[in-house]
């Protein structure tokens, strides 16, 4: 099984549920990996062929820096949805971090994995 993976893509984003929050721009830190056949991209040696990871984080920053949602649930579930909507991958991880959000700790956040919808 391949992966293809993006790490610590950092994102400024509206993001919380307290008042202050909805008041200023937060970093946000995203790890994807996402399942994808690499066989073809490495025998054509094709960019057309591959899962092209820079349009993928493009994607991924333009949703989010519009995106106001207030929990980090949410945003990792829409944005999981996106990769697997609009770039054909089997199955993705993605792990969404809101560092400095608990004192004492370096970031805070969840980590989720979704299949690609089967017909």
């Amino acid at each position: 099984m391949d992966k293809v993976f993006i790490e610590g893509l950092e994102i400024e984003a509206l993001i919380g549920i307290y008042d202050w929050e909805r008041r200023i721009r937060q970093p946000l830190l995203f790890d994807v990996e996402m399942t994808f056949d690499n066989r073809v991209p490495a025998a054509t040696d094709a960019i057309a062929d591959t899962l092209n990871y820079k349009a993928v984080s493009k994607r991924i920053i333009e949703y989010v820096s519009q995106s106001e949602f207030g929990l980090v649930e949410t945003l990792a579930e829409r944005v999981a949805a996106i990769i697997l909507e609009e770039f054909g991958v089997r199955h993705v991880r993605l792990k969404l971090s809101k560092p400095g959000a608990v004192r004492g700790a370096r970031a805070v956040g969840v980590i989720i994995e979704r299949p690609a919808a089967t017909l």
